[in-house]
């Protein structure tokens, strides 16, 4: 027994998990992948110079399904556990940002083919490549993910992935979806595929019966905020002055801070979020890149504040188009936030899509799952 399924193990008898068949069977395979990277020869050994070639990477795993199944947390306990220096973990939606920065940037070199020498410069020096939350819904992203993939496999890396579908359901309906389809056959043809559908949603059963917009700002709200954010991320409480903080990548090469960001989650000020200029792309790479978001301080809306308010709704609409969950501190209820002034009538949409977002329907859904190509 290795190291993921006896860490595993311990999480069942501490209670901190349920027991759970398909759980225990990721645990099994990513404790025999870990095994497998740890004995493959480091490069440039005299095994490895004996053998006259690269070794042949280990499979990797996709492991897809429901919101709350334990992926991610499968997914970090190999990454933490295995002992090999060359790996590297990273969100799928901002490991394809650096993938579309570093291939303009070999177009304007003239590089015969940009996808190859991109893939080779990713994979150099990286055995295993964990991505959290692999969706497609971009046609950029669809029509290069073969060959790229495909690439950097050739290179001896070994991926593992989390989603909240299967294979064959992603960018489905998307553009040209015909040009994607070798990517699937790649995942099925170097990966074990498996299902994570038990019966516990840990997300939903750690915010327990929280109400998810709290009024009005202030202490209490906070502190219940504060509360959610730690069982959400398993962040020792002890340790709350040292939370994790972390840039996110936006289109264009620019990047948005996140003074709070683990597993996930993040937490941010209405103040910096709403009260700076920002725009559409700022919040749809928050909403691909966290399945949730805490948002405290939000004021009451109108005349004064109505640049903040309008941001406030793009922000509201990116979050509700990815199914992001939105934990909110505010000074009014979602109808009572903006009653009067230019642009009062139209904020009645965004107050409805606030209620839908509190719904157990819409919490039940897995990150970025409205209908669109993902």
């Amino acid at each position: 027994m290795s190291k993921v399924f006896a860490r595993y193990r311990a999480l069942v008898e501490a209670g901190e998990l349920r027991p759970d068949p398909e759980q225990a069977a990721a645990a099994e395979r990513l404790d025999a992948l870990a095994q497998q990277l740890e004995a493959t020869p480091k490069k440039g050994s005299i095994l490895w110079r004996a053998l006259g070639r690269m070794p042949e990477a280990p499979r990797g795993v996709y492991m897809w399904g429901g919101v709350g199944r334990g992926k991610s947390m499968l997914m970090d306990l190999l990454f933490d556990s295995v002992d090999i220096r060359r790996k590297r973990r990273v969100h799928f939606h901002e490991f394809m940002l650096e993938v579309h920065a570093r291939l303009n940037a070999e177009r304007q070199r003239n590089t015969a083919d940009p996808v190859i020498t991109v893939a080779a410069a990713l994979a150099d020096d990286v055995r295993l490549l964990a991505f959290d939350e692999m969706v497609v819904n971009n046609p950029a992203d669809a029509m290069i993910l073969s060959r790229l993939f495909t690439e950097m496999m050739t290179h001896g890396l070994t991926v593992v992935a989390t989603s909240n579908r299967a294979p064959s359901e992603l960018y489905k309906n998307g553009l040209n979806r015909d040009l994607f389809l070798p990517f699937i056959a790649l995942i099925e043809a170097k990966m074990d595929v498996l299902a994570l559908n038990g019966p516990v949603d840990y997300r939903l059963d750690r915010l327990g019966s929280m109400r998810t917009w709290l009024v009005p700002n202030g202490a209490e709200a906070t502190a219940a905020l504060s509360a959610a954010f730690f069982r959400l991320t398993d962040y020792p409480v002890e340790d709350a002055a040292h939370v994790p903080m972390c840039e996110v990548a936006v289109a264009g090469g620019r990047s948005l801070h996140v003074p709070k960001c683990l597993k996930g989650v993040a937490v941010f000020s209405f103040k910096r979020l709403c009260g700076e200029a920002r725009g559409a792309a700022d919040y749809l790479a928050i909403a691909r890149r966290f399945h949730t978001v805490i948002l405290v301080g939000i004021p009451r809306l109108g005349p004064e504040n109505r640049n903040e308010a309008a941001r406030f709704v793009t922000l509201v609409d990116a979050l509700y188009e990815n199914r992001v969950k939105l934990l909110a501190a505010a000074d009014a209820e979602p109808d009572d936030l903006y009653t009067a002034g230019d642009g009062a009538f139209e904020f009645e949409r965004t107050a409805s899509r606030l209620h839908e977002m509190a719904s157990d329907s819409y919490l039940a859904e897995g990150h970025g799952a409205n209908g669109a190509p993902a």
